[in-house]
């Protein structure tokens, strides 16, 4: 199993398939709701805390999704309710979708970098030379990252009126669902996307390598015409 496929099953089971067995967990156990989601987002934050402390990574997005969270559960208190605890995820995927908007005024767009992030040394040279000498790859990225910035603001947004509108016991496997229904469209749209207008420019993205696709209407050598 490669390192990207342990990373996402981390992940997965960290920010997902956790606490969604906590918070469901503690329910059934008479918990009251308030109880159950603050447990539940105890082990996101933690490991939050731990990339911050003990491996120290630090980025941006962590340590603002980390004083979101702490900020959230002071609102908590105060409101008494635990729809205020619902919002949190929220939180993660407005911060993601402003980055990415951001990036798009700088040199690299957050699609470039978060590829670079999981790729090992001789992958991201490739991924560096597909940058510098394809201006329809340089595109693809540009736009792919746009609309990922845009849809992870819509998705915050939806999340939030969830939050206030739909039963509370009901809202946080809804949360892991529409993050899965997001992800899936923003991949599909990337893949269609970037295939169909690499194409269009003769080119085709083989891994992390592009490569030029034959002229159309040329034969084969010695093939008579």
């Amino acid at each position: 199993m490669s390192g990207v496929h342990r990373g996402l099953i981390s992940v997965a089971a960290l920010e997902l398939a956790g606490p969604l067995a906590i918070f469901y967990g503690l329910r059934a156990a008479g918990v009251s709701q308030w109880i159950a989601l603050l447990a539940a987002g105890a082990l996101p934050a933690a490991r939050a805390v731990h990339d911050l402390v003990v491996v120290r990574r630090v980025s941006g997005i962590t340590v603002f999704v980390l004083g979101a969270m702490v900020l959230t559960v002071a609102m908590s208190f105060v409101a008494g309710s635990p729809r205020v605890l619902l919002i949190r995820n929220a939180w993660g995927t407005c911060a993601l979708g402003v980055w990415a908007l951001i990036t798009l005024c700088g040199r690299r767009p957050f699609l470039y970098e978060a590829m670079r992030a999981i790729s090992d040394r001789d992958k991201q040279q490739r991924w560096e030379a597909n940058w510098s000498e394809h201006p329809p790859f340089r595109q693809v990225l540009r736009v792919a990252t746009a609309v990922w910035g845009a849809a992870l603001l819509a998705d915050a947004a939806l999340r939030v009126v969830m939050a206030a509108t739909l039963p509370i016991d009901a809202v946080p496997l809804l949360d892991d669902v529409l993050l899965v229904v997001t992800l899936g469209a923003l991949l599909a749209f990337q893949r269609l996307y970037g295939r169909a207008y690499l194409r269009r420019h003769g080119l085709r993205l083989r891994g992390v390598e592009l490569v030029r696709l034959p002229a159309e209407g040329s034969g084969l050598p010695g093939e008579s015409r």
